[in-house]
C-alpha cells in the first residue's frame, strides 16, 4: 500500500513539474511594447475637423501610422495593407480604428487628408496639427521626421515607418515595422481583440 501511494505522488510529481499553470502571455508576432513609457496620447484634429485624443477610441484596438501624403512607398504601403486587416475582419471591423498621423502639416491640409485617408478605407481617419502639436506628437511617441529638399524647390520627408497599436483600453500594446506585412497585423489585432472579450 505504500509503495503504491509513493508510486502515486511520484506521478503526480512528474505530472505538475511538465504543466506550467502560471497565464500564458499571447503569442503575439509584432513586438510587444506593453508597459512602454511613451506613447501615453495625442491632442490633435481630424480630417473633418474634430478634436480628437485616444480615449475617443476607447473600446477599439487603434492603430496609429505616422506619414505623408507625398509618401511615395511606406506610407501608401502600410495603408493598403491596414485596409486588407479591415476586409479580413469581416463583421469584426467595427473593433478597429485606423488613424494616419501627417509629419507634413504645412502640405497635408484637412482637404487633402480627407480625400486621401479615406481612400484606403472609410472609417480611417486623418490628423493633422500645426508644427507645434505635430512636433509634441510625435516626440511623445518617439517618431523621427524631417524635411529633405529636393532640386526644384520641392522636398519629402524622411519619417519614422512603423505603427503602434493600442488595446481597447486604450493602452499601448504593439508596434509593427514597416514591411511587416498584412497577416501578422491581422494576427495580432484579433489577438487583442479577443482578450477584450
Amino acid at each position: 500500500m505504500r509503495r503504491a501511494t509513493i508510486a502515486a505522488l511520484l506521478m503526480l510529481a512528474v505530472f505538475a513539474a511538465g504543466c506550467d499553470f502560471s497565464p500564458k502571455a499571447p503569442a503575439f508576432q509584432l513586438t510587444d511594447i506593453t508597459g512602454a513609457e511613451f506613447a501615453h496620447d495625442f491632442r490633435l484634429t481630424d480630417h473633418n475637423g474634430k478634436p480628437r485624443t485616444l480615449a475617443d477610441f476607447r473600446g477599439k484596438v487603434v492603430v496609429i501610422f505616422f506619414g505623408y501624403t507625398f509618401c511615395p512607398d511606406a506610407c501608401p504601403t502600410t495603408m493598403g495593407e491596414l485596409a486588407l486587416v479591415m476586409k479580413e475582419l469581416g463583421k469584426d471591423a467595427g473593433k478597429l480604428q485606423v488613424l494616419f498621423v501627417t509629419v507634413d502639416p504645412e502640405r497635408d491640409t484637412p482637404a487633402v487628408l480627407s480625400k486621401y485617408v479615406p481612400a484606403f478605407d472609410p472609417s480611417f481617419l486623418g490628423l493633422y496639427g500645426d508644427a507645434e502639436a505635430t512636433a509634441r506628437t510625435a516626440k511623445e511617441f518617439k517618431v523621427f521626421y524631417q524635411k529633405q529638399p529636393l532640386p526644384g524647390g520641392s522636398y519629402s520627408m524622411d519619417h519614422s515607418a512603423g505603427s503602434f497599436i493600442f488595446d481597447p483600453a486604450g493602452r499601448v500594446r504593439l508596434f509593427a515595422q514597416y514591411g511587416q506585412g498584412a497577416q501578422p497585423l491581422l494576427h495580432d489585432i484579433r489577438l487583442l481583440m479577443e482578450q477584450a472579450g
